[in-house]
């Protein structure tokens, strides 16, 4: 597909909105971004890896940022391991090392390490399906992820560490098949377990570069596929340059109101889809 300037300029806009909403909120930018990518006539196989390379950056700089503003905490206490050190004991040694790590830090490395094995599966199951299942595969996904966002606003479960296995699991395979659906179930899925918002979205930021990454070097080896740099550095582009303001934004946007407006979004966004891909 042939790049006009003008196409440039909205994939630069659409890109920098998309992950401007994810960044913030921790969902929104695969979601949105893919089926609107499909919309403007890109073709899945060259839309979801063009997408998981401009998020492993981008959430890679969320993470950082995020950390940077206070939002989230990814430092380990290393004196705590230091201390433990002198001990001389494997045990207590090991045992001192997961202490150290605080709790955002080892739910975002437990998504990672779910998103490895669910990006893996994706990527098998994405190369050999047609592409009409997974336009529509697609479609009902983001249509279900912007009902799931407005169901979830006022519920909450007891956290657990296997919930939130099982969530990135899922996250993970929707990833690395569709390049969305990852946010929408990993942050909504963490304050549904009782973590605070904006830690959420630090969270998620951190588990889903881990998870684009994966996916990423899957495509690449397993899938055979190459990443297509026509498109994928103007997504860059645009995701990366809306990451620090995002960050910010966290502290002052409210947070309800975003959520209510990528909910109703993903919905038309998904529906629109479903409609173009029975209809081609």
């Amino acid at each position: 597909m042939e790049l006009t300037l003008m196409l440039i300029v909205m994939i630069l806009v659409i890109s920098f909105l998309c992950e401007y909403m994810d960044a913030t909120l921790g969902m929104g930018y695969g979601t949105t971004l893919t089926p609107l990518l499909l919309l403007m006539g890109f073709a899945p196989g060259v839309v979801v890896p063009a997408i998981l390379v401009s998020q492993l950056l981008s959430n890679a700089l969320a993470s950082i940022c995020h950390h940077r503003e206070g939002n989230v905490n990814f430092r380990p206490n290393s004196r705590q391991v230091f201390q433990i050190r002198q001990l001389f004991h494997p045990a207590a040694y090991f045992k001192g090392v997961r202490q150290s790590f605080p709790m955002h830090l080892k739910v975002g490395l437990l998504f990672g390490g779910c998103g490895v094995i669910g990006a893996i599966i994706a990527v098998i199951v994405s190369v050999n399906i047609p592409k009409f299942w997974l336009n529509l595969y697609i479609g009902v996904l983001v249509l279900a992820m912007g009902v799931m966002i407005l169901l979830m606003f006022n519920k909450q479960i007891t956290f657990s560490y296997w919930k939130i296995t099982g969530l990135g699991l899922f996250a993970s395979f929707n990833k690395g098949l569709t390049g969305g659906g990852y946010g929408p179930i990993v942050c909504a899925g963490q304050i549904l377990a009782g973590v605070q918002g904006k830690n959420a979205v630090g969270i998620t930021a951190l588990a889903e570069g881990i998870t684009c990454l994966a996916a990423v070097v899957c495509y690449l080896l397993i899938g055979g596929r190459s990443v297509d740099w026509k498109l994928a550095p103007w997504v860059l582009i645009g995701a990366v340059l809306s990451v620090p303001l995002s960050a910010k934004s966290v502290k002052f946007i409210p947070e309800r109101k975003l959520k209510a407006a990528i909910a109703v979004l993903t919905i038309g966004l998904g529906i629109l889809t479903i409609y173009k891909t029975l209809h081609r």
